[in-house]
C-alpha cells in the first residue's frame, strides 16, 4: 500500500528512476535549481513580475528545452526526443514551483508545433539550432478582435513577386512574444480566398519589422501583443500553406493543451503541503484545526481528488504515446485532461482554502500564488465550455459502440512520439472508436463506491439511448454542457481505474475517491434536472440517477490519517 506522500511529488525524495539517466539528471537538476533559489526569491520574483531570465539561462546551460522538445527526426544528440511521459513530469515540476516558469515552456511547445509538423527542412533545422542555443518560441495564432477564431484572421500576407510575402497585422495574447527566437505566425494570403489561402510562417521577434506593443497581463508571463509591419516572409520561412496550415494550428493545440493537466497537479501538490501543515499546527478553541470533522472531510476530499487527477493524467499519457492513424482515442482523453483535470484542480484549491482561510492570502506563502494561478489553466487553450462541447462528439461511440483495441501498456519507455507531428487532417472525430469502458469498472466491481458509480454510468447509457437531446435541444449548449459533465465523469473514472490497476493502488483509497465521484455525478444530474429545456423524461431520468455514496467511517478515518501525514512532509527552504 502506497503512503500518502509517495503518491505526491516531493522534492525531498524525488528520484524519477523510471526514466533514462539523462532524463533523471535533468529533472533532478531542475528541482535542485528551484530549491537552491528558495521560497523567498520565488515569491518575490512572482510579486515583482520579474522576467524569467535566470531560469531561461539555467535551462539553456543544461540543454533542458533542447533535450525535451527536439523530436528524434531533428535531433542532434542521442537523448533528444519528444517524449510525452517526461514532458508531463517536467510540467508537474514547473507547476509546483510557479506557473510563470511553466508558461514560458508551454508556449515554446506551442510555437514548435507548426515547425515540427512542417516539411520545411530549413525551418526545422533552424528551430533545432535555436533550441540548442537556449532560445524560446511563440505561437502567433490569436488576435485581439477574433481571439483564436482562425477563420477570421487579419494577419494578411501580400505576395512579393519572388515566391515570398509581406506580412502585416497584429497578434494578441502571444506568450514569449517579447523574446522568441522563432514565432510561428498564422495568417492568410490577400490573393487567395477561403482555406486555401491560409499560411503558417516563421517570424523573428528581433526583426525591425516586428513591433512589440506590450505585455497584456500583469505578470512575469510575457503575454504579448505584437504587430508585423510589412514583414518580409521568404520562402524559407513558410511552414504550411492552405488547409495544412489550418490542420497544423489545431494539431498543435492538441499537443499543447495536454500540458495543462500536469501543471495543475504540480500547483495543487505544493499548495497541499502548505495547507495541511498549517491546519495541523493551528490551534483553534483549544484544538488543532484538523480535529474538526468538516476540516477533515474537506482536506480528505482535496487529497483524493488530487490523486484522481494524477491517475487520470498518467494513464492519458499512455494513449497519447500509443496513438496512430488507427487509434485516435487520445482525441477524447486530451480535452478531458484540459477540461476535467484542471477544473478538479480548482476544486482542490478551493477545498483547502476553505480550511486555511485568511492564511491563503498571506504574501509569504506559495498558496496565495497557487490560488490565483490555478484559475488560469481551465481557461487557456480553449475554455471549459469549448472542450466540453468537443468531448460530447465522442459520447455515443464511447458509451455504446465499443470495439476491440490492443491493450495499451504503461508507456515510460525512452521513445519518440513521432505521430503527434503526423496527425493529419483535423476532422473525423465522430468516427473515433473506443475500447469497452466497462472492463475497467468490472475489475473493481467489489469496491462499494466503484459499483455505486457504475450504476450511474450505466444509467447515462440508458439516457443516451432513450432520452438524449433531440434536434432542437442539440442547439441548446447550456443543456448539452450539463450532459457533457456527466459523460466526462464516466471517462474520468474509467482512466482512473485503468491506472489504479496498472499501479496497484489500494482499493480503500479508490473507494474514498469514488465516493466523491458519486456525489459529483449526482450534483450534475440535479443540475440537468433544473435546465430550462429539459424534458419531463430527462427530468425523471436525472433524479433517478442520483445516488448516495457508500459510507464507511473506518475507511474514511484511515484515508484521513494519510492526509494528516502530509503535515511537515515538505516545506520549501527560504
Amino acid at each position: 500500500m502506497a503512503d500518502s506522500a509517495s503518491l505526491l511529488f516531493n522534492p525531498r525524495t524525488y528520484d524519477p528512476e523510471h526514466f533514462d539517466p539523462e532524463t533523471r539528471r535533468l529533472l533532478r537538476a531542475t528541482v535542485d535549481w528551484f530549491e537552491a533559489r528558495g521560497k523567498r526569491r520565488l515569491i518575490e520574483d512572482y510579486r515583482s513580475r520579474a522576467w524569467l531570465g535566470d531560469f531561461l539561462d539555467f535551462a539553456a546551460r543544461e540543454g533542458l528545452f533542447a533535450t525535451f522538445l527536439t523530436p528524434a527526426s531533428a535531433a542532434g544528440k542521442d537523448d533528444q526526443r519528444w517524449d510525452t511521459a517526461r514532458i508531463a513530469a517536467l510540467n508537474e515540476i514547473f507547476g509546483f514551483y510557479g506557473l510563470d516558469y511553466w508558461y514560458a515552456w508551454q508556449v515554446t511547445i506551442l510555437g514548435l508545433g507548426p515547425v515540427w509538423q512542417s516539411d520545411n527542412t530549413e525551418a526545422r533545422a533552424r528551430a533545432a539550432e535555436l533550441l540548442a542555443q537556449g532560445e524560446v518560441f511563440a505561437f502567433g495564432l490569436s488576435e485581439k478582435t477574433h481571439g483564436a477564431d482562425i477563420y477570421s484572421t487579419d494577419m494578411l500576407l501580400t505576395p512579393d513577386g519572388e515566391g515570398g510575402f509581406r506580412a502585416s497585422g497584429s497578434k494578441y495574447y502571444i506568450g514569449n512574444g517579447n523574446a522568441a527566437g522563432l514565432v510561428s505566425v498564422f495568417g492568410r494570403r490577400t490573393d487567395v480566398e477561403g482555406p486555401d489561402g491560409y499560411v503558417f510562417f516563421a517570424a523573428d521577434s528581433r526583426h525591425e519589422a516586428y513591433r512589440l506593443v506590450k505585455n497584456v497581463v500583469d505578470s512575469s508571463k510575457y503575454v504579448s501583443e505584437f504587430r508585423l509591419a510589412d514583414y518580409p516572409v521568404a520562402p524559407a520561412d513558410i511552414l504550411h500553406t492552405g488547409r495544412a496550415a489550418f490542420d497544423a494550428a489545431l494539431n498543435t493545440v492538441n499537443v499543447g493543451k495536454f500540458n495543462l493537466c500536469t501543471a495543475s497537479i504540480g500547483i495543487c501538490e505544493h499548495a497541499m503541503y502548505e495547507a495541511v501543515t498549517h491546519a495541523s499546527n493551528r490551534i483553534l478553541y483549544g484544538r488543532p484545526v484538523t480535529a474538526f470533522p468538516h476540516v477533515r472531510r474537506e482536506l480528505t476530499d482535496a487529497y483524493v481528488r488530487l490523486v484522481g487527477m494524477k491517475l487520470f493524467s498518467d494513464r492519458a499519457v499512455d494513449y497519447f504515446r500509443s496513438a496512430g492513424p488507427d487509434d485516435r482515442r487520445y482525441l477524447l482523453f486530451n480535452p478531458m485532461t484540459k477540461m476535467k483535470v484542471t477544473t478538479e484542480g480548482e476544486k482542490v484549491i478551493d477545498l483547502m482554502w476553505d480550511v486555511i482561510a485568511a492564511k491563503g492570502f498571506e504574501k509569504d506563502n506559495y498558496f496565495a500564488q497557487a490560488a490565483v494561478e490555478i484559475r488560469g489553466l481551465p481557461k487557456l487553450e480553449g475554455t471549459v465550455h469549448v472542450n466540453l462541447a468537443l468531448i460530447l462528439k465522442f459520447m455515443r461511440n464511447h458509451l455504446l459502440n465499443p470495439v476491440d483495441h490492443p491493450a495499451v501498456p504503461t508507456r515510460l519507455d525512452a521513445a519518440d512520439d513521432a505521430f503527434l507531428f503526423q496527425q493529419g487532417p483535423a476532422r473525423g472525430l465522430g468516427s473515433v472508436r473506443f475500447h469497452d469502458w466497462r472492463t475497467a469498472f468490472d475489475a473493481y466491481a467489489e469496491v462499494p463506491n466503484v459499483a455505486r458509480f457504475r450504476e450511474q454510468a450505466d444509467a447515462l447509457c440508458t439516457f443516451v439511448e432513450t432520452a438524449a437531446p433531440d434536434e432542437e435541444q442539440s442547439r441548446d449548449l447550456d443543456l448539452l454542457l450539463a450532459v457533457g459533465q456527466l459523460f466526462a465523469l464516466v471517462v474520468h473514472g474509467q482512466l482512473i481505474l485503468e491506472q489504479a490497476r496498472l499501479t496497484g493502488l489500494d482499493e480503500e483509497l479508490l473507494d474514498e475517491l469514488f465516493a466523491v465521484l458519486v456525489r459529483d455525478f449526482s450534483a450534475h444530474a440535479v443540475e440537468l434536472h433544473g435546465k430550462d429545456s429539459a424534458t419531463e423524461d430527462q427530468q425523471t431520468w436525472a433524479l433517478g440517477a442520483v445516488r448516495r455514496p457508500v459510507v464507511d467511517a473506518v475507511r474514511s478515518t484511515r484515508i484521513w490519517e494519510r492526509v494528516e501525514a502530509l503535515s511537515g512532509a515538505y516545506e520549501m527552504g527560504q
